[in-house]
């Protein structure tokens, strides 16, 4: 009797053990399974992070331009039916001592605008990081040559070299190649729309501006003549430069077109050849 005892007990541990041991290996395979299931599920973050930037890029994919530059008065036109009552702010001569502020006030009031750029302004460093933050704040980058010359007065060679070099130039800066190129003085050539047609820019010069006129060299008629220029219609191109009077009217400037009912075109909206 005491013998089967022993038999009984012996045959309930091991049948114990055995169930013990399946158990384990049950519970270590749920928790490999777990793993490899945690693992083929992305972090949220990682998966809002990649939504965002697809939003983004259907987006830009959907962004179509509205305008398209009038070669005969340099105003833009409405394209389909884009809102007609805006005019483009732009800034010739930069980044030279007032363009970052500039685009700080503009930023600040969110509204947009075109740097247009000269090379000989960006052969140092506290420069080139001035260009690189007023794009970062969401400016778009224009070409206005490299050394600011007429181009009417040099070989076609030379031509080239104003422009590309400077395109070069910006890219390495901002990680692009402007979109628009606008030559000094207005005073374009056959060739160099054919190397700005090369570089996929768009050719631009204004409907008016007038802060280099020593009669508006100061805030107020700064301010007065913008607002109340007889070239000031819908689509207009407005010239301003990097100058301590327009930086001191550019407000001022800005909530008047406002109050006037225009908006700032933003020359993402602006059919370029790129």
């Amino acid at each position: 009797m005491f013998n089967k005892v022993l038999v009984l007990l012996a045959s309930v541990a091991i049948l114990l053990i055995a169930c013990n041991s399946q158990e384990s290996e049950h519970v270590e395979k749920e928790k490999h399974k777990s793993v490899e299931t945690a693992a083929s599920i992305p972090d949220e973050s990682q998966q809002e992070k990649e939504q965002d930037e697809g939003t983004q890029m259907n987006v830009q994919e959907k962004v179509k331009p509205e305008y398209r530059i009038n070669q005969e008065t340099w105003s833009f036109d409405p394209i389909a039916d884009a809102d007609p009552k805006v005019v483009l702010l732009t800034f010739d001569d930069a980044p030279d001592k007032y363009s970052l502020e500039i685009a700080k006030t503009l930023h600040r009031l969110k509204v947009p605008a075109i740097f247009f750029v000269n090379g000989h302004f960006l052969e140092n460093d506290e420069n080139k990081a001035m260009l690189k933050e007023i794009h970062e704040l969401g400016f778009p980058i224009g070409n206005h040559t490299y050394s600011h010359v007429n181009l009417k007065e040099l070989p076609e060679q030379e031509q080239d070299r104003e422009i590309v070099k400077l395109n070069n130039l910006v890219e390495g800066i901002i990680g692009e190649r402007p979109k628009f190129f606008r030559a000094p003085f207005g005073s374009n050539t056959d060739h160099s729309k054919k190397v700005a047609k090369e570089e996929k820019m768009l050719v631009m010069n204004w409907t008016y501006g007038y802060d280099w006129e020593k009669e508006y060299q100061n805030k107020n008629a700064l301010t007065e003549i913008m607002l109340n220029s007889p070239y000031l219609g819908n689509g207009a191109n407005l010239l301003m430069h990097d100058r301590k009077w327009t930086n001191e009217a550019i407000e001022d400037i800005v909530k008047g077109f406002q109050k006037k009912g225009y908006k700032m075109l933003d020359p993402q909206l602006i059919e370029t050849p790129a």
